[in-house]
């Protein structure tokens, strides 16, 4: 396993690697933001974006690997808000299904934490939908915030809840 920060270069070569992540998860349930039906074209829109937010540091992509290919990814967003300069947010934590179980997102998780901490924030946040992600980050040391029902719809249809999560480094 290998767990890497992409730069934009490297981002803009490897989306259609990470949209088949993407595309693998919103199929597969995970509400991170997009409907079904869910095309390859839009994995690869959300991607090529995600390239371009590294290219301007408003983004932080890693990647995991196996054999030199990706399997998962996440970002860190650091806060912009000129009161909030202490804080970023964990976003899109995917997994591949085929690699799921197998430390990928716990490696990805403190490969952004470190890269939080060596960017001098002190205050992470993020958001999500499901038993699973819930256990995953009470795991990793998140503290429940709050949930927020009826948030966002599941990717099929049907609202789901959120749930907020903070963690101080």
């Amino acid at each position: 396993m290998e767990i890497r920060l992409l730069d934009a270069d490297e981002a803009r070569a490897r989306i259609p690697e990470l949209a088949l992540i993407l595309h693998d998860c919103v199929v597969k349930g995970a509400s991170v933001g997009f409907m079904n039906p869910f095309s390859m074209a839009e994995a690869i829109g959300f991607y090529a974006e995600c390239a371009e937010n590294a290219a301007n540091d408003e983004a932080f992509l890693f990647a995991a690997f196996v054999n030199g290919r990706a399997v998962g990814t996440v970002q860190l967003i650091p806060s912009r808000k000129p009161n909030q300069p202490h804080r970023g947010d964990i976003i899109k934590m995917l997994v591949h299904s085929i690699h799921r179980n197998q430390g990928f997102g716990v490696a990805l998780l403190k490969a952004a934490e470190d890269e939080a901490r060596r960017r001098g924030l002190t205050l992470l946040t993020l958001d999500t939908a499901g038993v699973d992600g819930e256990r995953f980050y009470e795991r990793a040391g998140y503290s429940r915030a709050g949930v927020i029902p009826d948030f966002a719809l599941w990717p099929d249809g049907g609202y789901c809840d959120t749930v907020i999560y903070y963690k101080k480094i």
